[in-house]
């Protein structure tokens, strides 16, 4: 490679590493390995914990003891039985900070009294770190007790991922009954950016689990909890203490169980933590580095396929780093080995066109040899997009032949409707990419074989926004071409999809091409949540959204191009039919997931 094209991939390393730096600062992208963090509990299998009970004031608890609020004196009755069988420390996730009857105030704070103290929750602290639990600190103090911050931060995505050490100079419950329980102060350096991960250790119902009315029933043995931290608070979802964390997939873990969670993580050292930012950072330069230092020995194919191996390298020691205990950022350094890999490939293609304009001068005999060049490396970047597209789909078990077909579809459609054969080409090449955000998906949520339900669904509409991030501020036009893609495929001629609600020719022509085959396609594949269509219903589904869903222009034009492409890309005879479907009465179609019909 000539000092001229060394040149161009250092600045283009330069540039890749600047824009990958960037986008790791912005909230989105921590956003992003919030959700790669959800997908590395999910992989992970741990032991079940040992040292704490939960006692759940569940439905059951509710139909038996009556309406809630309970009288105090039965959380007292509960207090001096989990004593008498032993429990090591009592926490209690039940705010006690306004006053009731006195007989029964008494009741409790006695109890708490017998049992030598007890953690008690509260989610009210002034600006000097006290509370009015029980009457005040004071008063807890008086019978070896204390108070805790319950306060759970579920800001990310709605998942809860991290507890904080204290709230406004009240230490969060986990961190006062970790140390109440092992005698020590917990390590304040796990809470180095304010806050520390819960490493949990499975899902909702890991922890044992006691009913609050069989605790207060005395035939109940309790010896499960004799040396047992006991957790004490409402499980049932009534009582709305429910929440989304990295390990509940479709389901929601109760209040008592997440702090169940943070205290064992408190009393075993903060066993998951964060990498320094630094390290992230170093992981981010050395794979932005990477795919263009190669481009100095490599060809372009090479170069990709390479790039592939150390994504697939990368996720795979991501994990194995979190099953260490060690959490590094997946979604950025991903980011920056896919722009490098974009802008080696850019670099070479520069460095080829000035090597070739210096050999047609020296000699028209080489002229063949770097045209020839020069196409092997266009195709070369076709298929590293058509591979990096593959990676992302197969999370679904999807194949390549649905972005062949998407590919064909989109490209035959974009030059029928009048585009050049370069620009067809180029539009048919970057629809590859329309799911690529897919990578950012849950597999909990994209490989779910029913409906999805209205949180899973907020999940899967954010795809479009992922991939078009993880793609942006691309010099190449492909690159350009898929962003605008995987951002606006998803978008309805009438304004009613998403991520942004455009409608009519505010939609990018690209995004409502790919919107019509995408569909297409999808509706004649067989998915896991449906069977595939006929193809006259799917043709009379086009037409029935013609002018809502799509562009009616392109669904016209589409439909001519049918016959030509359906026994094409879809090996079957082909079937005779009308574009003039819209005169004909609706028929009843297998109702098809609207949210999910086009996330093919």
């Amino acid at each position: 490679m000539s000092r001229m094209a060394r040149r161009a991939v250092v600045l283009v390393v330069v540039v890749a590493v600047a824009v990958t730096a960037g986008l790791a600062l912005l909230a989105n992208a921590h956003s992003l390995e919030q959700e790669t963090l959800v997908a590395r509990f999910a992989v992970r299998h741990e032991p079940a914990p040992k040292g704490i009970v939960v006692v759940g004031i569940d439905s059951e608890t509710l139909t038996k003891l009556g309406p809630w609020p309970f009288k105090r004196s039965l959380h007292g009755k509960a207090i001096d039985r989990l004593h008498a069988a032993g429990a090591r420390g009592i926490v209690y996730d039940v705010q006690f900070t306004e006053e009731t009857e006195p007989n029964q105030d008494l009741a409790l704070y006695d109890a708490i009294g017998r049992a030598g103290g007890a953690v008690l929750a509260t989610t009210e602290v002034d600006d000097h770190g006290a509370t009015n639990v029980l009457g005040g600190d004071e008063n807890l103090k008086a019978v070896h007790a204390q108070a805790g911050a319950a306060n759970l931060d579920d800001a990310e995505r709605g998942v809860i991922t991290r507890f904080p050490a204290a709230l406004l100079g009240l230490p969060t419950l986990s961190v006062a009954t970790a140390e109440r329980v092992s005698g020590h102060r917990v390590n304040q350096a796990a809470f180095n950016s304010g806050e520390a991960l819960i490493d949990y250790r499975g899902g909702p119902g890991t922890f044992p689990t006691l009913s609050f009315s069989d605790v207060l029933d005395p035939k109940t043995d309790l010896s499960a909890v004799r040396g047992k931290v006991v957790v004490i608070g409402a499980t049932a979802p009534t009582q709305q203490d429910v929440h989304p964390t990295p390990t509940s997939g479709s389901k929601l873990m109760s209040g008592p169980e997440i702090q169940a969670n943070a205290i064992w993580t408190a009393l075993h050292g903060f066993p998951l933590r964060e990498v320094p930012s630094w390290l992230d950072m170093l992981f981010v330069v050395a794979l932005a580095l990477a795919p263009a230092l190669l481009s100095l020995r490599l060809g372009a194919a090479a170069v990709g396929l390479t790039a592939l191996a150390l994504g697939a390298a990368w996720l795979v020691g991501a994990q194995l780093a979190f099953e260490a205990g060690h959490v590094v950022a997946v979604a950025a350094p991903l980011a920056a080995l896919l722009v490098g890999t974009a802008g080696g490939l850019i670099a070479i293609h520069l460095a080829e066109r000035r090597d070739r304009r210096r050999l047609e001068r020296e000699s028209a005999v080489l002229e063949g040899l770097v045209r020839e060049r020069t196409a092997e490396l266009r195709e070369a970047q076709f298929e590293i997009v058509r591979r990096l597209a593959q990676a992302a789909e197969s999370r679904d078990e999807e194949t390549g032949q649905h972005i062949e077909r998407i590919s064909r579809l989109c490209g035959q459609l974009a030059r029928a409707a009048g585009l050049s054969v370069a620009e067809a080409e180029l539009i048919g090449e970057a629809s590859a990419l329309h799911d690529l955000g897919k990578i950012g998906i849950p597999d909990a949520v994209l490989l779910k074989p029913a409906r999805l339900d209205g949180d899973e669904w907020t999940i899967m509409r954010r795809h479009p926004t992922i991939g078009a991030r993880m793609l942006e501020n691309s010099a190449s036009p492909l690159m350009q071409r898929a962003e605008t893609i995987a951002q606006t495929h998803h978008e309805r001629w009438d304004g009613s999809g998403y991520p942004s609600g455009l409608a009519g020719e505010d939609i990018p022509l690209e995004g409502r091409i790919c919107a019509v085959c995408d569909v297409f396609d999808a509706l004649l594949s067989t998915r896991c949540y449906k069977p595939a269509w006929p193809l006259e219903e799917v043709l009379a589904e086009l037409q029935r959204q013609r002018g809502k869903h799509f562009d009616p222009e392109l669904v016209d034009v589409f439909l001519t191009l049918v016959p030509q492409l359906y026994e094409e890309l879809y090996g079957q005879p082909e079937t005779p039919f009308t574009t003039k479907l819209a005169d004909e009465p609706a028929r009843e179609l297998p109702a098809p997931e609207p949210q999910r019909v086009n996330t093919a």
